[in-house]
């Protein structure tokens, strides 16, 4: 965590100006694990489970006819140890510059990906956090793609809003290796949320020698919508993951590793989910989720969750959840949160979240 306390202490004096602003997020509880597939702590304190910790700084600057220079870099922190989170990465989560203006938002650097960006923003009454995650069993290949380029249009007045994003391989020999492109056509209006996104991660492994060519590409399709009654807000899914990398990457390997976590190579996955305010400072969360593995080993799973929020003030909040995921035909999915990918069938978080 040295380089990143010192990054920011020579960053933290931009703050004084217009327009540019430090913030993060904080975020500590116990996680109880059961039911796991190795060894665990059964319980242990965990960092970043709601939402991932986080330090970063990101500005804007007026530069005329409408259009603004942005920017953000952002690190990732597991405070229940003072470690970096990515691996290492010193701004692992986001690492970006672009132009915002009348016609859209252009960005280059780190960012999320868009089906990762519609299940945890549209889809899941989690918000990819908590052991309801919606990320435990639905695909999106990884979180986050180096050397991206990415544009988001303007909403328009009928509600329509688009996103492109394109990021560059960079191997040396072949510029298919490894990179990722997609689109999300969504529909922001009132008290509904609809958004359809598809993207593909190639991940072609070139002939050498005697060893043939392998295809670990991944294509994963996602609709997701919410809509707000009143008195609850309930949440739908269905996302279709392809390819012999369509679900999620193995987190402990390098971006454009072969490995993964799981060995599905064709799903279909369902998500229902509610979101019910008490009327005070208290959300009630619940969710299922089904996964139908296409594979031939038929690698299903299910998994059920339940959580609660309470607000004690604007930026701090205090939460309980748990999940169960039930595996069949011997699929090995396990309940995670927002940082940690987790060991067991079932989990129980309580924890506090803090945002500045």
């Amino acid at each position: 965590m040295k380089p990143v306390l010192a990054t920011f202490a020579l960053i933290a004096p931009l703050a004084a100006m217009a327009q540019t602003e430090v913030y993060g997020t904080l975020d500590a509880g116990v996680v109880a694990e059961r039911g796991c597939h190795k060894e665990c702590a059964n319980v242990k304190l965990d960092s970043g489970i709601a939402s991932a910790s986080r330090l970063g700084v990101r500005g804007r600057e007026d530069i005329g006819n409408g259009t603004s220079a942005v920017y953000a870099l952002e690190a990732g922190i597991l405070n229940d140890t003072g470690a970096s989170d990515q691996n290492g990465r010193l701004f692992g989560r986001q690492a970006y510059v672009g132009l915002d203006g009348p016609l859209g938002l252009v960005t280059m650097g780190r960012q999320y990906n868009l089906v990762y960006e519609t299940l945890t923003d549209v889809a899941d009454p989690f918000h990819g956090g908590m052991a309801g995650s919606a990320a435990n069993l639905v695909g999106y290949t990884t979180k986050r793609y180096d050397n991206t380029v990415k544009y988001k249009s303007p909403r328009s007045r009928s509600g329509l809003v688009g996103s492109v994003i394109y990021a560059f391989g960079e191997s040396p020999f072949n510029s298919r290796v490894n990179r990722a492109y997609g689109a999300t056509l969504g529909f922001e209006k009132g008290r509904f949320n609809l958004s359809l996104t598809h993207q593909r991660k190639e991940n072609m492994l070139d002939a050498t020698g005697s060893t043939p060519p392998v295809d670990q590409s991944a294509r994963n399709s996602l609709v997701a919508a919410n809509f707000d009654f009143g008195r609850w807000v309930g949440y739908a899914a269905y996302g279709h993951s392809r390819g012999d990398a369509g679900t999620q990457w193995d987190e402990t390997n390098p971006y454009g590793a072969v490995a993964q976590r799981y060995p599905s190579t064709k799903s279909r996955d369902v998500l229902v989910g509610v979101a019910v305010p008490m009327g005070g400072a208290t959300t009630l969360l619940a969710s299922y989720i089904r996964k139908d593995d296409q594979g031939l080993a038929d690698l299903d799973a299910g998994q059920l969750a339940i959580g609660a929020s309470y607000a004690m003030s604007k930026r701090t909040n205090m939460y309980a959840s748990f999940a169960k995921i039930q595996n069949r035909n011997g699929a090995s999915y396990t309940v995670g949160n927002a940082s940690n990918r987790g060991n067991g069938d079932r989990a129980i978080n309580l924890g506090l979240r803090h945002s500045f």
